[in-house]
């Protein structure tokens, strides 16, 4: 294997180093890089021409974006591993000794994350560009580890515990600004002088000319009066203050975490360890626990959706690899409102000019507020420039009838969820812009019924995007049974553009999303029918791994679009699918929601933080005010199993191209936990035979609805798993 590290020796005595792993697009640190590190720093080292010495990339827009992941996967236990991370820190050790004696710059231009933020950490200096491309950070555990070459310790020292753990904990990037602020970085320049920068700089450093003074507080009096200082001064600078932070810092974890998510755990406690027993032990922790992590169940499932979105990356959405995508370069979006604006935000950010119309001036200018909302909160938050904001929202335009369109590529709809206004956009559509793609962001609406009346239902499609838009990853494109393989690829592109992780499905009632949502949702209506308190319910799902429960997800919703999606689910799939007897009292009563401030929880403004079950609800149960809930994992088991055999019966019937699209689209759609890797996975990880047996016996107390999908049953007698 070629070497990811080359050098030169300038005349002036500063060697750079360029990290440029061969014929890989972005650098990683391979299972070769501590071999790497001791040929190359090794020479440097022994050299009496250098100086000093720069690190830099060779890729035009990334630094290192961490350890290569497939060589992760392919590690089998612990102990391996362990031997891994050690490996690492010896290199980066390896790295800072050597900085002793010849200072060690590096100059960081793109992403470094990961092991790439660990090997900068190991430089005597850190210099950034100020381009948007480059962030740092160390974002491991979003794959369920830690830090594993000194990244646990390194930190900590270099720019205090808390907000060491901030980066760590909660695996988020910082951009230039913030790195320089925290002391994660000494200096951000522009990217056309990067190297020159940093060649001086390394210079000066060996020469003694630079001193790096690197203090977190400084006591003159102003700035011992802020609070944050004294905070740090209290929580870090003794041994009762930093157990108090650590105490803390475990506590808000596991409210967060439910303990599904050991890695920030672990991440703690090997900065704690380190804190509290020196480097030698830290070190120690740090490469056992990443260890431990590599082979959990936890982390394998976080690595498998990875590995999943990045095929997803290179998926044109068709079979046939001669099908390329066409071009588009604008886009034309029909409807202002929540989800119409979100979809033109998107798109604008993205850098493709949007045509934004609406029935009329009033509900426009709602729609182009909207979007001119996210941008200002970017402005707020200093992800965007003033400028920046400017150049995106000229990007959107507004208009109350169809001018403007004709050269649209796409055109997406968002309008009112009824057929026959849909037939009529869609007339208006292929009268002004011919050569359009037609793409309805319905949630329900066959598509193959709403090209029914085309003249080119080839060129009709479902693009249904997610709430808010703007958060929301997922875009579930629907190919209807006359839509071209070529309108397909076409729009994936644009989905893809627009920062999308995109899933292909075939047309039917409520697509895949929906419809595996739909019996999910039934089934904890079943259950509070028949007697469940609502907080019971939420709970059990919440401590399952879903961000909200099923009946705040209906409040957040829509009672009453639960219930329309309900009823064409009943319509489509018969018995199986009907909802709970008098369910629809809800709508009749005008409980619809947070929207109408009266659910399943109360909405009124009065109401403290922590959210409260309105209980007169209950009145409109067959049980009343007398509640009596299931145990917590028997209500969970069933709304879960409902999911899994909808999603196996989708696969079964061709709605799904595979059980890895049924994955992504309940994780990144729907809220599945991603630590259980979604329904198919889950499936797996429990056996078909287990999953049948679940659902037969289930199908003894309640009936039809849990009969298990002939897949699955399949499976069980094959002794096979959808992976």
């Amino acid at each position: 294997m070629a070497s990811a590290l080359r050098f030169e020796t300038g005349a002036d005595g500063v060697a750079l180093v360029l990290y440029d792993v061969p014929g890989e697009p972005v650098n990683t640190l391979r299972d070769s890089f501590q071999h790497d590190f001791d040929e190359v720093f090794g020479k440097l080292a022994g050299d009496p021409a250098v100086k000093a010495i720069v690190i830099a990339s060779a890729k035009p827009d990334s630094f290192v974006v961490g350890a290569d992941v497939e060589m992760l996967a392919r590690v089998k236990t612990a102990v391996e591993a362990t031997a891994l991370a050690r490996g690492g820190q010896q290199a980066m050790q390896q790295l800072e000794d050597l900085g002793k004696k010849k200072p060690v710059v590096a100059a960081i231009h793109g992403p470094a994350l990961g092991g790439g933020m660990e090997l900068a950490l190991a430089c005597t200096y850190r210099i950034a560009t100020d381009d948007k491309k480059t962030q740092l950070g160390q974002p491991e555990v979003q794959l369920g580890l830690i830090p594993g070459a000194g990244g646990t310790q390194r930190l900590p020292q270099l720019i205090g515990i808390a907000a060491a753990l901030d980066m760590i904990l909660a695996g988020g990037p910082v951009r230039p600004s913030k790195a320089r602020k925290l002391g994660l970085v000494d200096e951000v320049v522009p990217r056309p002088i990067l190297l020159e920068v940093a060649r001086r700089r390394a210079l000066e450093l060996a020469k003694g000319e630079l001193r790096v003074d690197r203090h977190k507080v400084e006591l003159t009096l102003p700035k011992l009066l802020r609070s944050e200082v004294l905070q740090q001064i209290a929580l870090e600078d003794n041994p009762v203050g930093r157990r108090i932070l650590f105490q803390q810092a475990r506590k808000a974890l596991l409210a967060k975490t439910r303990g599904h998510y050991p890695a920030p755990e672990r991440a703690l406690e090997a900065v704690r360890i380190g804190v509290e027993k020196g480097p030698e032990e830290g070190y120690r922790a740090e490469a056992n626990l990443f260890g431990e992590l590599v082979v959990s169940d936890v982390s394998r499932r976080l690595v498998e959706i990875f590995f999943a979105t990045q095929a997803l990356k290179k998926d044109t959405g068709v079979d046939d690899p001669a099908v390329k995508p066409g071009k588009v370069e604008k886009v034309a979006m029909l409807g202002a409102g929540l989800m119409g604006a979100g979809i033109a935000y998107v798109t604008a950010d993205a850098g493709i000019p949007v045509r934004l119309k609406d029935k009329d001036d009033a509900a426009l200018g709602r729609g182009l507020k909207q979007i001119a909302g996210i941008l200002d909160e970017r402005v707020k938050r200093k992800r965007l420039s003033f400028r920046e904001r400017q150049d995106k929202l000229v990007l959107v335009t507004g208009t109350t009838d169809y001018s403007g369109m004709k050269r649209a590529g796409v055109v997406i709809e968002a309008v009112f969820e009824d057929l026959k206004v849909k037939h009529a956009v869609l007339a208006d559509v292929e009268r002004e812009a011919p050569e359009a793609i037609f793409a309805s962001n319905t949630s329900s609406l066959p598509i193959g019924r709403i090209a029914e009346g085309a003249q080119r239902p080839e060129k009709v499609i479902g693009m249904h995007f997610f709430s808010p838009v703007n958060r929301m990853p997922l875009l579930e494109v629907i190919r209807a049974p006359k839509t071209s393989a070529e309108t397909v690829a076409t729009v994936v592109g644009l989905g893809k553009k627009i920062g999308k992780t995109v899933i292909v499905v075939n047309d039917g009632p409520g697509f895949y999303t929906s419809r595996i949502l739909a019996p999910y949702v039934n089934e904890a209506a079943f259950i509070f029918n028949d007697g469940a308190a609502v907080e019971d319910i939420d709970r059990a799902l919440v401590d399952f791994g879903f961000p909200v429960g099923p009946m705040q997800l209906l409040d957040e919703v829509g009672i009453d679009v639960g219930s329309k999606v309900a009823h064409v689910m009943h319509e489509s799939f018969g018995a199986r699918l009907a909802p709970p007897p008098g369910f629809e009292k809800l709508v009749e009563s005008g409980r619809l929601g947070r929207k109408a401030k009266k659910g399943f929880y109360h909405y009124d403004d009065a109401a403290s933080k922590k959210k409260e079950v309105d209980r007169s609800v209950y009145d409109l149960t067959p049980q009343g005010q007398k509640r009596s809930s299931p145990p917590a994992a028997e209500i969970a088991e069933r709304c879960v199993l409902q999911m899994v055999n909808e999603a196996a019966l989708c696969l079964g019937e061709g709605i799904l191209r595979s059980a890895r699209d049924g994955d992504v689209g309940a994780v990144f759609g729907l809220g599945w936990p991603p630590f259980r890797g979604g329904p198919f996975r889950y499936a797996d990880s429990l056996g078909p035979a287990q999953v049948v047996e679940k659902l037969r016996r289930y199908q003894d107390r309640f009936g039809g609805r849990f009969a298990p999908a002939p897949r699955l049953v399949q499976l069980a007698e094959s002794g096979g798993k959808f992976y």
